[in-house]
């Protein structure tokens, strides 16, 4: 013959505040999830002005290499993928003889990338 079941005499259910603490808990770490997506969202957003500006600066180190300090004026903005890509130049010289060009490039939304080429003093590659 099949007895009831009965419940131990010292176990109870869940209370009411138990099941607040747990809702409340997991509603906290819901919205650390959320946010987390959230500023993975906006970093992978400014990722592309980020490589125009790597790219860009890129190219002028690329230039200083080619035309050394006797090269023409290089512009100060050129325009990659309809963005416009400011470009500042420092050039500095260092104990071994050499220059030390440290070449900044930031797009208009204000991501941006910095690149140091060191350059023979005769523009001599």
């Amino acid at each position: 013959m099949l007895g009831r079941l009965t419940a131990p005499r010292g176990a109870r259910g869940l209370t009411l505040l138990e099941l607040v603490i747990a809702i409340l808990v997991l509603s906290l770490g819901s919205l650390a999830a959320l946010r987390a997506t959230d500023q993975s969202r906006r970093a992978i957003g400014g990722e592309e002005p980020r490589l125009l500006a790597r790219v860009a600066a890129r190219n002028r180190a690329e230039e200083l290499q080619l035309y050394g300090s006797r090269g023409p004026a290089l512009p100060g903005d050129v325009s990659l993928m309809g963005q416009t890509i400011a470009i500042g130049t420092r050039t500095a010289a260092t104990t071994g003889g050499l220059l030390r060009a440290t070449v900044t490039a930031r797009a208009a939304s204000g991501e941006g990338a910095m690149l140091t080429v060191y350059l023979r003093p005769d523009g001599l590659q």
